[in-house]
């Protein structure tokens, strides 16, 4: 196929913090170094926010570094931390207060602001473009570029105008060649060429499995009286039993919404289990029923998360591109936030791109990303909460959170061993057969709401008539392998509804309801089989999240 073909500087995959970051720092340095780089930055949502979802109380320590003068430019984090709360949820119906004392040091939230981070990202992006940045939402980079020697040359753009056939329809447009002489990937959590690299580079081989959590988030708009902007509330416990790692939270933002969630990591080993459920049961206690009883639901999302932390981060750097925040997974598990180290690490890799563009030696593509970043504070404080992962995951999490608070808070993350975690997510669960069922009540549809009228809010849209971006290795492995085996637990751990066993003349079939899917990247993860390839679909489709 002939494709029109573009030369940049550089290109940067996604616009998330990351590669916002990247994309701004690269930028700043142009400007100041009297260069015109070309800088292109690609993202498949339809808009830059679209598919952007976390909690978020982020930490500003990056932002301060990239935009000193962020609030005098009119940053949206207007909403400081104020009253910092934990609780351990015994039941439904019962809770016990953490004193602070006994919080881990990283889970404590002064001087953090509660924001939208699909806000953040737009005004990023505002950002990015005055500074000169070519921005090209509704590109998803569909393919990576390698020359003959395996250097990456740059990526391709989808197709546009393909039928699920996979036949050119009347609106077809080929993607486009984006050429740089460096590209970086900031995809977000799993990101799909991401995956590829490092597969074929094996940059895994010295690290443990990257290990993820499923966060599902809604945000409310509740009664002013019940408003208490600033106020950061977390959770530990029930609905989930002491070998399920996960927990909630609920933060209070500005003009009267709540944003609350409920996090399940990803190794858990039933799987009759189904986050969604959890999550519903969740703020039936009274911890965040009686904060958002009477208020409404206004939006709804989901997105897997890394947690595995420092023993799991891959190689960062091969010829050509890097791997920035949570696409290399630069989370930091122990404070659950990732924005300000995925900042540092597109800045990072802009900055060691920028001294090498710099250099007389154009032939020359060496950077030092890699050891810059081990050389910096995001490096620091992975090797330091570098314990909280596998200890959650060895010692339940009532005895993982008491080591948490002993790693932390008394040795300060220096104790004299590292812990790891070599189980990969997808080889957790049990049978079916020795895994008992689990009795999730009907929704009320005030408080508990079903999957599809929660997908409805997330604003998801696919053209319907394009190739499925779920694709199966094996078509008769769900029926044939994962049903007997799993009770085909892809039923359960989409909270989107794209998956289904149905009964057509007394045959079960699969069913993959791929325009309810909002790129969280679960099945991706946890399918047992691994027959679950998630690829970008038709540019712009997907969430289009609003305040998330």
């Amino acid at each position: 196929m002939t494709r029109e073909s573009m030369e940049f500087d550089v290109v940067i995959v996604g616009a998330g913090p990351s590669g916002l970051s990247a994309a701004i720092k690269l930028a700043q340095i142009s400007q100041e170094k009297g260069k015109n780089w070309q800088i292109a930055l690609v993202e498949k949502g339809s808009e830059i926010g679209a598919h952007i979802i976390s909690g978020a109380v982020v930490e500003p320590s990056a932002l301060n570094e990239l935009f000193p003068n962020w609030k005098e430019l009119g940053a949206p984090m207007k909403t400081e931390v104020t009253v910092d709360e934990f609780h351990y949820l015994r039941s439904q119906n019962k809770a016990i207060k953490v004193p602070g004392l006994f919080i881990p040091r990283p889970m404590k939230n002064h001087g953090n602001y509660i924001i939208s981070l699909g806000n953040l990202c737009r005004w990023l992006g505002e950002q990015a473009e005055n500074l000169g940045v070519n921005i090209f939402p509704g590109f998803p980079a569909n393919e990576i570029i390698f020359d003959d020697n395996d250097q990456v040359k740059g990526i391709i753009t989808a197709d546009m105008g393909i039928d699920a056939n996979g036949k050119e329809k009347g609106s077809f447009e080929a993607g486009y060649e984006l050429l740089a002489k460096h590209t970086i990937f900031s995809e977000g959590c799993r990101g799909h060429l991401g995956k590829q690299l490092i597969e074929k580079f094996n940059l895994d081989k010295n690290s443990d499995p990257q290990h993820y959590g499923l966060g599902i988030k809604e945000v409310w708009q509740i009664d002013e009286e019940k408003s208490k902007p600033g106020k950061v509330v977390h959770t530990l416990g029930w609905p989930l039993n002491n070998h399920t790692e996960g927990g909630g939270f609920l933060y209070h933002m500005e003009q009267g919404k709540v944003a609350l969630g409920f996090i399940v990591a990803l190794n858990y080993d039933n799987p009759y289990l189904s986050p969604f459920e959890e999550f519903q049961r969740w703020k039936h206690n009274p911890i965040i029923k009686d904060v958002i009883k009477g208020g409404k639901r206004v939006s709804y999302g989901a997105r897997a998360m890394n947690k595995g932390g420092l023993q799991s981060l891959p190689e960062i750097e091969i010829p050509g591109a890097c791997l920035t925040g949570c696409e290399a997974g630069f989370l930091n598990p122990a404070k659950i936030k990732g924005t300000h180290t995925a900042m540092k690490t597109g800045m990072i890799a802009a900055e060691s791109i920028a001294e090498n563009l710099l250099k007389e030696d154009t032939n020359d593509i060496k950077i030092n990303y890699s050891k810059k970043v081990q050389d910096s504070w995001v490096y620091a404080e992975l090797k330091q909460s570098r314990n909280f992962e596998p200890a959650l995951n060895k010692f339940g999490t009532f005895f993982g959170a008491a080591f948490a608070f002993i790693d932390q808070n008394i040795f300060r993350g220096k104790l004299p061993f590292t812990l790891h975690n070599s189980k990969a997510d997808h080889d957790c669960l049990k049978s079916a057969q020795d895994s008992k069922e689990i009795d999730y009540q009907k929704p009320d549809n005030k408080i508990s709401f079903d999957r599809l009228s929660s997908v409805f809010l997330s604003s998801t849209n696919h053209e319907e008539d394009q190739p499925c971006h779920l694709q199966l290795t094996d078509s008769d492995i769900p029926i044939d392998k994962n049903l007997p085996q799993w009770a085909e637990p892809a039923q359960r751990y989409c909270p989107a509804a794209v998956y289904e066993v149905i009964e057509e003349n007394n045959i079960r079939k699969f069913r993959i309801n791929a325009q309810n899917c909002v790129h969280c990247k679960t099945c991706d993860i946890k399918d047992p089989s691994q027959n679950i390839t998630w690829v970008t679909p038709e540019g712009g489709g997907g969430p289009n999240y609003s305040n998330m």
